[in-house]
């Protein structure tokens, strides 16, 4: 494993990347994008990252601006500094061909707008409860966010009483963290303040895009949207599981994203399955 504290030019990045096997050439280049707030890089330590490169990947990750063990701005977290960061970073690191990109919950959503961008650069997307920046997620943004900061930031000693109660106490650090986050930058207020992408912006990623949700969850209902709107898109719905999905499922997360990586990797392009 290789890490390294990456400049862009505006913020330092923490990045960690995973090379196959010594010796071996790598089949492709896979980026992980992890989500908002309370995680960071290691939730792809024990799910996908060490399996990737087993199969031959050089694997790629790093902790988002404000996120982890990157710098953390006051302010500048619009969704296209992240999409900007990204692309930053698979500049620096001196990739040359088109990359696979896996975002988790927001990741997936810096992984479309990045897709959106640089559709040369893009070999395929497998987004984990997840979706594109649209009208309707700028709503359900505009629901959640005040909740975030009433709940977790108001009154921060009993949220996190209850998270202890209800989880763990590594689960009520990460919600400390993300309290601390929320109050002391412009990041939901940023994020609420971003472009959103048009119907035919998403269309017009035509790479292979495997999408897959928990049964359970909210997102689960996306799943006919983005078939009907991408034209290269399969779906995956996983029963029994809600947003945590990569966390609760992470063998069968592995075995799809091997098989999706190696598949797309040798052809190309797949056919779309709708389910």
């Amino acid at each position: 494993m290789k890490m390294a504290t990456l400049h862009t030019g505006d913020i330092n990045l923490h990045v960690q990347r995973l090379l196959p096997t010594e010796g071996r050439l790598p089949i492709g280049t896979a980026v992980l994008l992890h989500g908002l707030l309370t995680d960071s890089l290691a939730s792809y330590y024990f799910t996908l990252a060490p399996a990737l490169a087993a199969a031959g990947f050089d694997v790629i990750m790093y902790d988002h601006r404000g996120h982890g063990r990157s710098e953390r701005p006051l302010s500048g977290y619009h969704l296209d500094a992240f999409v900007a960061d990204l692309d930053k970073v698979i500049a620096h690191l001196g990739i040359s061909g088109p990359v696979h990109l896996i975002g988790n919950s927001y990741g997936g959503t810096v992984a479309f707008g990045y897709a959106v961008r640089r559709r040369e650069r893009t070999a395929s997307l497998l987004i984990i409860e997840s979706e594109p920046a649209t009208e309707a997620w700028a709503r359900k943004l505009r629901g959640l966010f005040p909740r975030i900061t009433t709940e977790l930031c108001e009154d921060e000693a009993r949220a996190l009483a209850e998270i202890t109660s209800h989880y763990d106490a590594r689960t009520a650090r990460l919600a400390k963290s993300a309290s601390r986050f929320v109050r002391e930058t412009t990041i939901l207020q940023d994020i609420l303040a971003s472009p959103v992408l048009t119907d035919s912006q998403i269309h017009s990623v035509s790479c292979p895009v495997l999408a897959i949700y928990g049964g359970d969850g909210d997102l689960a209902t996306q799943a006919p949207r983005l078939s009907a709107l991408l034209p290269n898109c399969r779906t995956r719905i996983v029963p029994g599981h809600k947003h945590s999905v990569l966390i609760e499922a992470p063998k069968l997360l592995r075995e799809l994203a091997v098989s999706w990586l190696c598949s797309s990797s040798a052809s190309g392009s797949v056919e779309t399955e709708r389910s």
